[in-house]
């Protein structure tokens, strides 16, 4: 009988401005703190599933990214994957990762990926996020983020086209929902104080919404305090079959119930979105609904994709978004606690690192060691939604991982 993959041990950096340090020193931090955590030595990994987006563009290492990091460790020999899969690029490493092991192909695996994407050049940053779209058919993207005949207005120079796709979800979500821009400013605020309490969270400082709401405007109804910002840093996860973490006497092993990973393809209003459809393969296959998952992490590239997110993965109704947040569900304290970390709105966006940091948290919170930021209803099953790029009118690849005790 199938025995599904377990993590056992996690790490991660500190998510932030690190200009000194380099995509090795990064990586090499989250590897060590999670071989440490599942309590061996580098010498046993049998392969590795390596993530990073971006190293292309913002520090010219291309290709054996994985490699080059590894070597630094002392680890050759084994295989090495380079994975890369716009900001759910650490997901996919992991979803990778673990169906290997899962299959029987290896015992002891690493997944990780590492970002640096801050740079005194605006413009090769905000160019990271164009490639993340169909630069073949950018007339989609122009057409969905600013209308017919619109204009980009310092979209990829002043700030990330991403943000206009963004707001146009949001405007249609405010439209089908009746959310209003002070119930975003409300998922940030929440996010802030979550984020106030995870010492490796770029951003610590609590935001009342009002300071949400007066921050700078990017592009209607988002402030600053809406979007993500970007970051450097690091995350990684060692995966066992549960044969050698019983023989290794791995502390908490936490079972990776279910990881699926899926693509984005031309959207018709007759097919649920990528999100939807993602996440009922990931309850189907880890045998359980949404009623039962505990504690979830999301992708809130933007606040108002809490909101989004949580219809999408089912748990609340359709439309029934906004009620969820405003009932308090959503808080620590709450049924569903999501995104206890703080989110990418706190955290900061490293793409090839995001995944695995919700991960990171997701096992850290099923096994009570969460600290202040503990989630108290007492979680055994969590949830993961991590998701990148665009392609047409949605996400191209979304990642939905199901973890439980």
């Amino acid at each position: 009988m199938k025995q599904n993959a377990v993590i056992a041990g996690v790490g991660m950096t500190r998510f932030g401005r690190h200009p000194d340090r380099t995509l090795s020193s990064l990586a090499h931090e989250a590897i060590r703190k999670a071989l440490d955590d599942a309590g061996i030595g580098i010498d046993k990994i049998q392969a590795v599933w390596a993530g990073n987006a971006a190293a292309s563009l913002m520090t010219g290492q291309v290709c054996i990214a994985g490699q080059a990091i590894l070597r630094g460790m002392g680890l050759g020999g084994v295989p090495v994957v380079n994975v890369e899969n716009a900001c759910a690029t650490a997901s996919t490493a992991l979803q990778q990762a673990a169906s290997m092991v899962t299959l029987g192909a290896h015992d002891i695996v690493l997944a990780f990926g590492v970002e640096k994407l801050y740079s005194a050049d605006k413009r090769k940053v905000f160019s990271v996020f164009d490639g993340c779209t169909d630069v073949e058919d950018g007339q989609a993207l122009r057409t969905f983020a600013f209308g017919a005949g619109g204009t980009p207005g310092g979209a990829g120079e002043s700030r990330s086209v991403f943000m206009d796709v963004y707001a146009r979800m949001t405007r249609d979500y405010m439209a089908a929902s009746g959310a209003t821009a002070e119930d975003f400013a409300e998922v940030s605020a929440k996010n802030a104080f979550h984020g106030s309490l995870n010492p490796n969270a770029q951003f610590r400082e609590t935001l009342t919404p009002r300071q949400v709401l007066d921050s700078p405007p990017i592009v209607s109804p988002l402030t600053l305090l809406m979007c993500s910002p970007i970051a450097d840093g690091a995350s990684a996860a060692v995966i066992m079959s549960p044969k050698a973490a019983r023989e290794l006497g791995v502390r908490q092993p936490v079972t990776i119930r279910s990881s699926v990973l899926a693509s984005g393809y031309d959207y018709t209003p007759a097919i649920d979105k990528l999100a939807t459809r993602v996440s009922r393969a990931a309850y189907e296959a880890a045998g359980v609904g949404p009623a039962d998952v505990n504690l979830v992490e999301l992708h809130d590239a933007s606040s108002p994709s809490e909101l989004v997110y949580s219809e999408a993965l089912g748990l609340c109704e359709p439309g029934g978004g906004v009620r969820f947040l405003r009932e308090g569900h959503t808080r620590l304290g709450g049924r569903v606690p999501i995104n206890t970390s703080g989110g990418l709105v706190r955290n900061g966006h490293p793409i090839g690192a995001t995944g695995l940091s919700q991960i990171h948290e997701l096992t850290v919170q099923l096994r009570g060691r969460g600290g202040a930021r503990q989630a108290d209803n007492k979680p055994r099953i969590a949830l993961a939604e991590n998701g990148g790029g665009f392609l047409k009118e949605d996400s191209a690849a979304i990642v939905v991982t199901v973890l439980g005790l």
